[in-house]
């Protein structure tokens, strides 16, 4: 695999960005995850992609540039929730609550909570506020926000594919962006939780939420967080990789997936289509959510920003 730099056709588009050159790479992977399998070949065109994670100090030029009101900070629409509780229309975004021991692992409600006035600016809920945090990776950003911060940018957010194929750092098959062993040489490689979820967080890495962009050593094509820290938001519609290893992803094709079948079915009434988040989190451990690695996908509700959710940003030669 050539390096970004080797491979690169011209100056960077914007700071802070590597060329990822045009490869294939097999995507997902058949040891983990179901959402994962099966493992298929994929083609990806070269793309210019974010070093890190939007930052709080970049997504506050964009607001203070823009106007941009985030989705968690307006009121949900009674017409999209039918049935919902008023309280839960209120602006609001989800935040993690670490409990005092052992819960139950099969209902998320444990930890997480709708709380009225988290969102961007008060990234571990009301009372909490940015000081400290400039250089932290922008969280309770919707998949919308995102999308209006890439296009102020000038850039675009990146298929689930050329998300993958840049994490993996040149490494065919490996598990995480740096290889097979979790942990080199007893040296932590990415914010992660230790300990037992969600109750025991040892904090072995030094970080109990996010950290720093950059505070971990970057994977072979000198990119920061691609696994831990935050979730990051892809272009794909969610759907099984076993629906979409055959029609998508191609050079011709390079997104998958499709609108009507992102959908969770758990709740028929409730249709808010889903994209697919990449990376996993501070809040991964072993025993709950072992998502910390390039073939890792979940299904993220396009209306629903979190604490542990940000995005980075591409720029495709051909708009550039």
């Amino acid at each position: 695999m050539q390096s970004p730099a080797a491979a690169s056709p011209r100056t960077a588009p914007h700071p802070a960005m590597v060329w990822i050159p045009e490869g294939s790479f097999l995507m997902g992977s058949d040891r983990h995850y179901p959402e994962e399998a099966p493992t298929h070949r994929v083609a990806v065109k070269g793309f210019w992609i974010d070093t890190h994670t939007v930052t709080n100090a970049e997504f506050k030029r964009f607001v203070d540039a823009t106007g941009h009101v985030t989705l968690a900070e307006r009121p949900a629409k009674a017409e999209d929730y039918p049935g919902a509780d008023p309280e839960l229309l209120a602006p609001s975004s989800v935040v993690f609550q670490q409990t005092p021991g052992p819960v139950d692992l099969g209902n998320p409600h444990n930890w997480w909570t709708y709380q009225r006035g988290a969102d961007w600016r008060h990234p571990r809920g009301p009372g909490s506020s940015l000081q400290g945090l400039w250089k932290h990776p922008v969280v309770h950003v919707a998949f919308e926000d995102a999308e209006a911060y890439a296009r102020w940018a000038g850039k675009s957010l990146p298929t689930e594919s050329e998300w993958e194929f840049a994490a993996r750092g040149g490494l065919e098959g490996a598990e995480y962006c740096w290889g097979d062993e979790f942990k080199v040489r007893g040296r932590s490689m990415a914010n992660t939780w230790q300990g037992q979820f969600p109750w025991q967080n040892l904090l072995e890495d030094g970080y109990q939420w996010t950290a720093p962009v950059g505070s971990f050593v970057p994977n072979g094509y000198g990119l920061y967080d691609m696994a831990g820290n935050v979730w990051e938001w892809t272009t794909d519609w969610y759907q099984e990789h076993g629906r979409i290893a055959h029609a998508c992803c191609t050079l011709d094709n390079p997104r998958g997936g499709a609108l009507e079948d992102s959908y969770d079915p758990r709740t028929p009434a409730v249709r808010i289509p889903r994209r697919v988040m990449k990376g996993g989190s501070h809040l991964c451990a072993p025993n709950y959510c072992h998502r910390y690695r390039p073939a890792a996908r979940m299904a993220q509700p396009i209306d629903t920003s979190t604490c542990h959710l940000g995005f980075r940003c591409v720029v495709r030669e051909e708009s550039s």
